[in-house]
């Protein structure tokens, strides 16, 4: 029997778990022309309209097919018939030489959530429906994943500048492409769904043999929806261990209480250790299990030095547990120009004075800046290895200012720096908890 459209009311229904939105709200649409995506663009189309906001349709061009260019100019000219904004992202470079699945997708999301933070949207909707919310439990259950990853993906995921919003992901695929069919529109078909080199393409064409042995799209997906809630609750288990035993600092540095990760069931120790060594080191990826259980292990022994994880040094003090970010692991200096707002070392948002002078460039103190600051009695009561990786200014005589102090060189013409020129803003916070088994 053929699936009907979705109705407005059910997709009003599904937006309403995501409420409160803010007084006409500004919706961002990812779309590739999909059956998938264009039904969520019509469907949210008509939502943003009722609730007196505006919808901008975002098509990634990654440049990895030769038509690519022509597809996203297809996909702006069925959004201009309807009166909908859209915009193409392109994506520079040349093609990943391996992964292409996870680079094109990492470089979707950049693109797309650069766009929502350059023009203040706060909400990005992405198409994900229930069979690929199946599929992408297969691909983490062959990867050996644990809770985390087989709960699949989650409706609504915080991002730094925005949220993420999935509406579709307990909807059908062929009730997507029966909306899409009544209005008439024909759905641009992506070539890379055919091919047999790509997992997910795999999977695709094993279902009927999965299904016969009972691995249907409907209970995987309902066995993914149940590791779901048992993934929430062990972040609300991990967040109150991490309320009372974590303290993190504006230099970009934490205290732990060692013991009490210790004495938590291990399975919270484990995701607060995750999310702390995050925080700090603000990479991309959570470190992987084994390393944590290792670390773990080595604090209920008594950890008796200093140990490096995740871009970040762990160091056993009196006062606790100190996790600092590792010096080999910092980000390069990168030009500071008058005026500029970017982020440094996954970690600081720097804001340039626009009365700063030109020519200068932003990376760590580092041992040499630390020492010249020290003789002066600059930055006694932090850590040296703290110290060494705050932020700081440089011009061609050397070191000219550091934010946290309010420091800068005798001399040194142009704007006071302060520490709201450089503040700790990690690109993974304390509520990033999840844990990555490979």
């Amino acid at each position: 029997m053929p699936l009907a459209p979705l109705a407005a009311a059910e997709f009003d229904a599904l937006m309403a778990r995501f409420a409160p939105f803010e007084d006409k709200p500004h919706l961002a649409i990812a779309c590739s022309g999909g059956a998938d995506s264009l039904a969520l663009v019509l469907l949210a189309d008509r939502w943003a309209r009722a609730q007196g906001g505006a919808l901008t349709v975002l098509t990634v061009d990654h440049r990895l097919r030769p038509e690519s260019t022509d597809e996203a100019a297809a996909v702006g000219a069925m959004m201009a018939a309807r009166g909908i904004a859209h915009e193409v992202l392109q994506r520079d470079g040349p093609p990943p030489p391996a992964n292409i699945e996870g680079a094109a997708r990492a470089a979707r999301y950049e693109l797309l959530e650069r766009w929502c933070a350059a023009q203040g949207v706060l909400h990005l909707l992405t198409a994900h429906h229930r069979e690929d919310q199946a599929e992408t439990f297969l691909i983490r259950l062959a990867r050996g994943s644990g809770v985390d990853g087989l709960s699949g993906m989650a409706g609504e995921s915080a991002r730094r500048n925005c949220r993420l919003l999935r509406p579709l992901l307990g909807v059908e695929q062929g009730r997507l492409a029966a909306t899409v069919a009544a209005t008439g529109l024909v759905p641009i078909e992506d070539a890379m769904n055919r091919d047999a080199a790509y997992q997910r393409v795999r999977l695709r064409s094993a279902r009927g043999t999965l299904e016969a042995e009972g691995l249907t799209t409907d209970r995987l997906a309902a066995t993914a929806g149940r590791l779901g809630r048992a993934r929430a609750a062990l972040e609300i288990m991990t967040a109150e261990l991490l309320a009372r035993s974590v303290a993190l600092y504006p230099e970009g540095y934490a205290l732990v209480d060692a013991a009490a990760l210790v004495a938590a069931p291990a399975e919270a120790g484990l995701r607060a250790l995750a999310a702390t060594l995050g925080a700090v080191g603000g990479g991309a990826y959570p470190p992987r299990l084994e390393n944590l259980e290792r670390l773990l292990t080595a604090l209920g022994a008594g950890l008796a030095g200093a140990r490096t994880l995740s871009g970040c040094l762990a160091v056993p003090k009196a006062s606790g547990l100190l996790i600092c970010r590792e010096s080999a692991a910092i980000a390069a200096p990168v030009p500071a120009p008058p005026g500029a707002s970017l982020h440094w070392d996954h970690r600081f948002a720097i804001a340039v004075p626009a009365a700063a002078a030109a020519g200068l460039a932003v990376g760590a103190l580092g041992p040499s800046g630390a020492a010249q600051l020290g003789k002066a009695g600059w930055g006694d009561d932090l850590p040296a290895t703290v110290r060494v990786a705050l932020p700081a200014f440089f011009d061609a005589a050397g070191l000219a200012a550091v934010p946290a102090f309010g420091w800068r060189r005798n001399g040194f013409a142009g704007a006071v720096f302060g520490p709201e020129n450089a503040v700790f803003r990690s690109l993974r916070s304390l509520a990033s908890l999840s844990l990555r088994v490979v």
